[in-house]
């Protein structure tokens, strides 16, 4: 039996980080919508936690929940929205603060004998985000927390085991916030921390066997990571009966479709190569906007790869690296599209094929755990992250083989010069990207008028949030000097200094 902690998510920016979070302490946990706690949690649930939300508790389209769908043997964590909103439903007042308090606070008393609190010292750092405070707990409710500014900043429900928190113990500002989620998961829900890439790995092995059986399984490979460790564990599992398709729409890195494919083959899987990129040109020809772009490619790969599976025979599921944020941000608690191309969407409906998707339960470096635990090549683990779309999304404008031709070479420079300076593993992810603009410029005695290159790095854990990679001023002084020099047509690099938000990582 798997344990695991469910978290109920009420709409919160962070309700990612706290399952990320109570993963770092090698305990599974699910997140689910507010309104979805299963009717049969089953022996395995062990806890919940409420997550915040960007409603206040008396909002009239603010998300409710029934408290008493949750059985009252296991114990509760409410995180903001979660602690006021448990406040609220069972008699207490919360109201608007005299100001939003959002930054860095300190305990300032603890009740040292509650087990949340547990070998967390007064004058422990903690991050609130809240315009809402509790100005008065139910009767069976006690205080075991204050800030400075906040009377009521944790408390327990004396009537159950309940606990809630004002702060946000999941971001990285919240010092004390891994020994109040251990506190809460192991000291409290009796976790076991027995949840790791090997157990993993064992489980889901042994899950697939029994899913698929004999049948016969296609998966279409990007040569990012995750459709790659999903295709060598599925491999691990059903060997031959899995084929691999990997479609070359023409907008990949420079010699990737060549590698990429040597690699597979290097790891014993059954890849077949497509190179359709006349097709994939000619379908965007002359279109500009992005997410037309994403929905011909996101098109233009469905019927491609429909085309090469139907060459094949008895096919019964269609396998994909589609991984937990993928799953997550795909539909938004209301149910609203707010992610197009994800993965081959579209594709089991048309193909008629039963979906695998055996790591859709995995954050990336879980993904990346996963890999290197399965004894997969280091360079295609730690790989950087590359949209779907590929190059496409990287062309600012209409897609001309031309273009494509030169943004690779670009591109090119800048990872290997990344890789080569032992920068690479530094940052998140990495690319150049082609402007739409020209610029005038001198080599030699003559004037240019050529094309400008952007180069975009960014840092961040989990690509929700993003800083501007701080590369070394010699090392872009030399990327650029490389790239003006060696790519024809190009006479200008530009480095963007953008965070996300409020920008995007990408540029399309």
């Amino acid at each position: 039996m798997q344990q695991k902690i469910i978290i109920l998510d009420f709409g919160s920016q962070t309700t990612q980080l706290i399952a990320r979070r109570v993963r770092e302490l090698n305990i599974y946990c699910e997140i689910l919508p507010y309104n979805k706690f299963p009717e049969n949690p089953g022996q395995e649930v062990i806890g919940v936690i409420l997550s915040g939300s960007p409603f206040s508790v008396y909002d009239a389209a603010a998300f409710s929940l029934d408290l008493s769908m949750i059985p009252e043997h296991l114990p509760i964590l409410g995180i903001c929205y979660g602690a006021q909103f448990m406040a609220y439903k069972n008699g207490g007042s919360v109201e608007p603060a005299p100001s939003r308090e959002y930054g860095r606070a300190h305990l300032s008393e603890i009740n040292g004998n509650d087990p949340l609190f547990n070998d967390i010292n007064v004058g422990a750092q903690v991050w609130m985000s809240h315009g809402d405070t509790i100005t008065a707990l139910p009767d069976g409710f006690t205080p075991i927390a204050s800030t400075e500014k906040v009377k009521i900043a944790a408390y327990r429900n004396e009537n159950r085991r309940a606990w809630g928190v004002q702060f946000h113990p999941e971001v990285y500002h919240s010092q004390c916030g891994m020994a109040l989620l251990r506190n809460f998961t192991v000291g409290i829900c009796g976790a076991t921390c027995d949840w790791s890439a090997a157990s993993f790995i064992d489980t889901t092995i042994d899950a697939l066997r029994k899913q698929l059986q004999n049948d016969k399984v296609v998966l279409g490979l990007s040569g990012g990571v995750d459709s790659s460790v999903a295709a060598v564990l599925l491999n691990k599992a059903i060997g031959h009966n899995l084929t691999c398709i990997f479609v070359d729409h023409g907008m990949l890195r420079k010699n990737e479709f060549t590698d990429v494919l040597r690699d597979y083959e290097g790891l014993g899987l059954n890849v077949i190569g497509v190179d359709a990129s006349a097709e994939f040109f000619e379908a965007l020809k002359g279109v500009t906007d992005p997410e037309r772009k994403r929905k011909i490619i996101g098109k233009g790969f469905i019927d491609t790869f429909d085309r090469e599976a139907h060459k094949l025979k008895d096919i019964k599921w269609l396998a994909q690296g589609t991984i937990y944020p993928d799953c997550i941000e795909s539909l938004s608690i209301t149910g609203t599209v707010i992610k197009s191309h994800h993965n081959v969407g579209g594709l089991p409906e048309k193909m008629n094929l039963k979906l695998c998707e055996p790591l859709r339960l995995l954050f990336k470096d879980e993904v990346r755990a996963v890999g290197r635990q399965l004894g997969m090549p280091e360079h295609l683990i730690s790989r950087h992250p590359f949209p779907g779309p590929g190059l496409a999304v990287r062309i600012l404008g209409d897609i001309t083989p031309e273009k494509v031709s030169i943004l690779q070479e670009a591109d090119h420079i800048f990872i290997q010069s990344l890789r080569n300076s032992g920068l690479y593993d530094t940052v998140w992810q990495a690319g150049a990207i082609l402007l739409p603009v020209q610029s005038v410029g001198v080599m030699g005695d003559e004037r240019t008028y050529e094309r400008a290159i952007a180069l975009r790095a960014v840092t961040s854990t989990d690509a929700m949030t993003a800083d501007w990679a701080h590369l070394p001023y010699d090392f872009l002084a030399k990327v650029s000097n490389d790239i003006i020099n060696h790519v024809k047509g190009v006479n200008r690099v530009c480095y963007d200094i953008s965070s996300k938000p409020p920008a995007t990582i990408e540029w399309e």
